[in-house]
């Protein structure tokens, strides 16, 4: 009987986190999305910056809200206080685990499953931020590395690619 209630609990609050996790998932890319327009080239370096500083942020403050969901459950059935809660919480998600304050035995499964959960929550962060911050570099590089000049073109500072040159039906091009 009570593995089923552990097992429950543990489906619950896995459920919930990985909800909440996609929830703010959904969030950040829908507010991340206009930044990554086909017509905007690049952002430069302080708005690259910026930008990848306010989606680690948000990921933490996301990662805060799950660890506090289980800190909650926690409070509620396990620990007498929220700070024990709270920091057994992050310690378990974190995978630290000091071992310091510890689940009662009744309950004591539930903390390997928030280390794996934790785990999982923390590298599908990771890797949208990787993926984000390679995308940025890449649309530097290709901004900086392939900038021509329309041969013939007298506007200053006038730059395309090498498509648009051709679409123009251009077929001398210079390396500005």
């Amino acid at each position: 009987m009570i593995f089923i209630r552990q097992t429950s609990a543990a489906v619950v609050l896995v459920t919930l986190t990985l909800s909440l996790q996609c929830a703010g998932m959904v969030v950040v890319i829908a507010w991340a999305r206009p930044r990554f327009a086909p017509e905007v080239l690049r952002l430069g370096a302080i708005r690259s910056a910026i930008l990848v500083m306010r989606l680690m942020t948000a990921f933490i403050g996301l990662h805060l809200l799950e660890i506090l969901l289980w800190a909650g459950f926690y409070r509620w059935l396990c620990f007498t206080s929220w700070e024990s809660a709270f920091y057994f919480s992050a310690a378990s998600y974190a995978t630290v685990g000091y071992g310091d304050v510890v689940l009662p035995w009744t309950w004591r499964t539930l903390g390997p499953v928030e280390s794996i959960i934790g785990v999982l929550m923390c590298g599908l962060s990771a890797s949208f931020l990787f993926a984000v911050v390679s995308t940025l570099v890449d649309r530097e590089v290709r901004a900086s590395d392939t900038a021509i000049t329309v041969a013939g073109d007298t506007t200053p500072g006038t730059r395309v690619r090498g498509a648009e040159a051709a679409r123009r039906g251009r077929s001398t091009v210079s390396i500005s």
